[in-house]
């Protein structure tokens, strides 16, 4: 596998995502390699371990002679240390080469040529559904005709959600049969209570991601502004860091619920767990979302999901009784929601229960490594059929 990132480094959450599936497919007897990089000058990270079965071998990316703000220069560059790390593997060579995101997409064609093997990718998500069917000219179009370009290369494509499918498909103009879906899942023993901590859960709204505009803290901001006639001593933390940081915070203090309303940055896994077994709802306000893994980390943690009825997010809570959704970008709906939940303990107590009906129906580490092999089956089967190869 070729990642951006991997845990414990984390960038922008497909770490954890890889990780799942690297540690379940070596579970199931796979010989698992993942190459991936420094970030942030996390020097005590080694630079090739073994972990739960899984070989991990990392290059800097420490390039200071790249300008900071062109980051597809960045990751080309970053590209050619990251095809290096093989040069650690001697003769090992795999069967299938697996590329999370167009953040890997040069190595692949590097290392497929290299080794002569079919390379699956996934598309996790894309800039052209980031910017809402809108490419700006510039960066956000380069970096698509890259997510294109990989895509068309590949011998498979995985999506995580249907609406993601859809997206690559239209998008890319690929064959749908070059196009499976796999959804993400989420390791529950990861986010579950420490066995014997009692934990009382308080009038707190819980919300946390990579801080951009299509992630919807600012409808959610907005609407802790109506919440909190309804709700006494109701307050809302928003986890994480990002680009739309300062905008955020600017309208926090716009609407007047700076009092109540917190931004509290970086906050490590261990800290968000606490917070999330403490939190009476977590709400996910986003207004693009390919798939939606904070949906089901939240379940896992046994917090009570509010959620956009939008992308990946509304196909894991459609139809069950896991979740309650409103309209994206719907303020007054969204306020609705949170003092339902935060009113009603009969309703928090149900989603909670139907919350672990759902993860464990269909979101196991265990049925998505056997449906990934089985997309490196079909990669294989396609590569050798080339008349070219």
């Amino acid at each position: 596998m070729v990642t951006w990132e991997y845990p414990p480094i984390v960038v922008n959450g497909i770490a954890s995502l890889v990780e799942g599936l690297a540690k379940e497919l070596a579970r199931d007897g796979h010989d698992v390699v993942v190459l991936s990089l420094h970030h942030g000058g996390r020097s005590h990270v080694p630079d090739d371990v073994v972990v739960d079965g899984v070989r991990i071998l990392r290059a800097s990316a420490d390039l200071p002679w790249i300008p900071k703000d062109d980051t597809v220069a960045e990751v080309a560059s970053a590209n050619h240390h990251l095809v290096g790390l093989i040069s650690l593997l001697g003769d090992w060579r795999p069967d299938v080469l697996h590329i999370h995101d167009w953040h890997g997409a040069w190595a692949g064609k590097v290392l497929r040529r290299l080794w002569g093997v079919p390379v699956v990718a996934t598309v996790h998500a894309t800039e052209y559904g980031r910017h809402g069917g809108h490419l700006p000219v510039g960066e956000p179009t380069t970096i698509s005709s890259i997510e294109w370009w990989l895509a068309e290369r590949a011998d498979s494509v995985i999506c995580c959600s249907q609406f993601m499918r859809r997206e690559v498909i239209d998008g890319f103009e690929l064959a749908p049969d070059h196009v499976r879906l796999v959804p993400n899942g989420v390791t529950l023993e990861d986010w579950a209570p420490v066995p014997g901590e009692n934990v009382e859960r308080e009038p707190l709204v819980l919300a946390w991601g990579r801080v951009r505009y299509v992630k919807g803290f600012q409808v959610l901001a907005t609407a802790m502004g109506i919440v909190r006639q309804r709700v006494p001593n109701v307050r809302c933390i928003i986890a994480g860091r990002g680009p739309y940081l300062p905008d955020l915070q600017l309208q926090i203090d716009v609407e007047g619920v700076g009092d109540i309303v917190q931004l509290a940055g970086h906050v490590p896994d261990s800290q968000l767990k606490r917070l999330l077994h403490r939190a009476a709802c977590a709400a996910i306000p986003s207004l693009y979302e390919p798939f939606g893994v904070v949906a089901l980390e939240a379940m896992a943690a046994g917090a009570p999901v509010i959620a956009a009825r939008t992308g990946g997010l509304a196909e894991i809570l459609a139809g069950s009784d896991a979740g309650l959704m409103f309209e994206p970008g719907n303020v007054e709906q969204l306020a609705d929601r949170i003092t339902e939940v935060l009113t009603r303990p009969e309703l928090s107590a149900a989603l909670q229960a139907g919350a672990v009906r759902l993860l464990r129906d269909r979101y196991s580490w265990d049925a998505i490594a056997q449906a990934t092999t089985e997309a490196y089956l079909d990669a294989t089967a396609r590569y050798e059929a080339q008349p070219s190869r």
